[in-house]
């Protein structure tokens, strides 16, 4: 890597580190003044009211970035509706809860601009010695893949940092693997502006937060991993179209989980409930801050696998992610994370 190009990365993390950081206690006053604030609840951890309006300061921070470090084309034009539209839809849902139909019509549209107009599609793909071309099918199954990080990233917002730790790994991890090929599209400037904004927005979020990002927040970074996946994984093959599912594999599995346990009890896929891997860990008598930490650590090293896996020995990273797995089995077995153990009562 040149020094010009370290520079820049440097400069561009700087500078939307800065932004966020500075515009996040403004937007504290606009979420009390508007009444958009996280109350504690049975269900939730925390317990006094917290304002969750930052996404809109994580946003700022992306347009903000774009602004002084992007290029205009129309695919960015798509990408700025569609995440205007994502974060209008998260920031009436911290005003006011919306209904879960209502909350999937945004993230819909937002998907339909990005890959019609925008003309990001996930149009064919290569597995096994056979080359399968979607179709028309590739627009449903582009749609559904963005769809799918966005709930993601929503149902893992649980603890303060948490989202904003994972999606920072993401954005770092993406960004080294585009250093190290090469590779230096929008894609790659997207990662820095976002990991900068990430960054300044998690000072104000850590353990004690004191300003939670909200759906605005979650909707919005699931929204843009999507891209940045589709964008950096131009070169379809299976395992390629896995690899961002593994970068944020603790995202993708609570979610797989959270489908399955509610599948298993007959209720609803969008009924919120305490048994996401986070709870499980404090039920595990881990503090708040530990929990956070433990599931950013286990994140990284599926991140760093997928570093391996890409740049180095494909062999070594196939061990690594069996290693990974084999740790994510045994936490089902020991935990209730998808069947609930009934206790046994003791005389």
């Amino acid at each position: 890597m040149s020094q010009e190009l370290f520079v820049k990365i440097v400069l561009v993390i700087l500078v939307c580190f800065l932004f966020v950081y500075i515009l996040v206690p403004v937007v504290k006053k606009i979420a009390y003044h508007i009444n958009a604030i996280d109350l504690p609840n049975a269900r939730k951890v925390h317990k006094v009211p917290i304002p969750r309006l930052g996404g809109l300061a994580i946003y700022a921070g992306f347009l903000f970035g774009y602004l002084v470090f992007g290029k205009q084309n129309n695919l960015m034009t798509s990408i700025l509706i569609g995440s205007f539209i994502i974060i209008i839809t998260g920031i009436i849902d911290d005003i006011k809860p919306l209904k879960a139909k209502i909350k999937l019509l945004g993230q819909l549209v937002a998907a339909l601009i990005v890959v019609i107009n925008g003309d990001i599609l996930l149009s064919n793909i290569s597995a096994f010695g056979l080359y399968i071309n979607f179709g028309l099918l590739a627009y449903p199954i582009t749609i559904l893949f963005i769809l799918t990080f966005i709930n993601c990233m929503n149902l893992i917002d649980g603890l303060d940092g948490l989202a904003t730790g994972i999606s920072s790994i993401f954005f770092a991890t993406v960004g080294v693997i585009a250093i190290f090929k090469n590779s230096h599209g929008l894609d790659f400037m997207l990662c820095f502006i976002m990991l900068g904004s990430c960054l300044g927005f998690l000072v104000h979020n850590k353990y004690p937060a004191k300003i939670f990002m909200g759906d605005s927040g979650s909707m919005f970074l699931g929204f843009i991993i999507s891209i940045i996946s589709l964008l950096g994984f131009k070169n379809v093959t299976m395992t390629s179209l896995i690899i961002p599912f593994m970068i944020i594999a603790i995202p993708v599995l609570d979610t797989i989980f959270a489908v399955i346990r509610r599948t298993i009890k007959n209720e609803s896929i969008t009924k919120p409930d305490k048994f996401h891997i986070h709870h499980q860990l404090l039920n595990m008598n881990f503090s708040h801050k530990k929990t956070v930490i433990v599931i950013c650590l286990i994140d990284s090293l599926f991140a760093f696998t997928s570093i391996v896996y890409i740049l180095l020995d494909r062999q070594l990273g196939y061990i690594m992610y069996g290693i990974l797995m084999i740790i994510v089995v045994l936490f089902i077995i020991k935990t209730d994370v998808i069947i609930e153990h009934k206790k046994t009562k003791t005389d």
